[in-house]
């Protein structure tokens, strides 16, 4: 779901160029294989693919200090909301990009990427647009491109048929495929973090689909 455009954005999103880079200065092909550089220090690389308004990441980079995230949001206006989130808990190793994930090969080097995480992205239901779902086989084999070996993906959605067509597309690309479940709350699992998205839909009774998936 799209915000109504907030022009303001635009300016103010620069009161966190220390660790954002916004549409209008965006990551390019100077970060790419110097991910590492720009955090000023070595450590596991995350990547969060639709960060929304944070909440996931934010959550994530507390428990993890240890490991550098990166979340991508398309729409500036609500990864605003993520920089304020960052900056108001203090997190010092988060970076966030204003990008379009289908250019996703221009900043990251081969290798370059210990896990992907995808939460709740568009299931675009109808066929003709299967392509566009970023589960589908021409994502994935991008991501093992991008991703050390083993590389893990975590995916999470309430869209069950998005969640079989992606076991399928998993399968067809020979990946390995963990710690599957078709109700993730039902479980009470307390290293759960669950995105703003993953309220609103549990909320309405939603269950939740949650996999691990490995790239060998």
């Amino acid at each position: 779901m799209r915000l109504r455009r907030k022009p303001w954005v635009d300016q103010a999103i620069h009161d966190f160029d220390d660790f954002v880079f916004p549409k209008d200065n965006p990551a390019s092909e100077e970060q790419k294989g110097k991910w590492a550089q720009v955090f000023d220090r070595q450590a596991p690389l995350h990547v969060e693919l639709g960060t929304g308004k944070g909440d996931f990441i934010s959550q994530m980079a507390l428990r993890h200090p240890d490991i550098n995230f990166i979340g991508i949001e398309a729409q500036q206006d609500v990864l605003y909301m993520a920089a304020k989130k960052i900056r108001e808990l203090g997190i010092t190793n988060v970076k966030l990009l204003v990008f379009d994930i289908n250019n996703i090969e221009t900043i990251f080097s081969e290798g370059e990427v210990d896990q992907f995480y995808i939460n709740f992205c568009d299931p675009w239901p109808k066929a003709r647009h299967a392509k566009r779902r970023l589960t589908h086989v021409g994502f994935l084999k991008r991501y093992s491109k991008l991703l050390k070996h083993p590389g893990k993906l975590v995916f999470k959605t309430d869209n069950r048929p998005l969640f079989d067509f992606s076991l399928e597309q998993f399968e067809e690309v020979g990946l390995q495929v963990n710690d599957v479940s078709f109700d993730l709350h039902a479980e009470n699992r307390p290293d759960n973090i669950m995105t703003e998205y993953e309220r609103k839909f549990s909320g309405f009774g939603e269950k939740i689909n949650r996999c691990e998936v490995t790239f060998p």
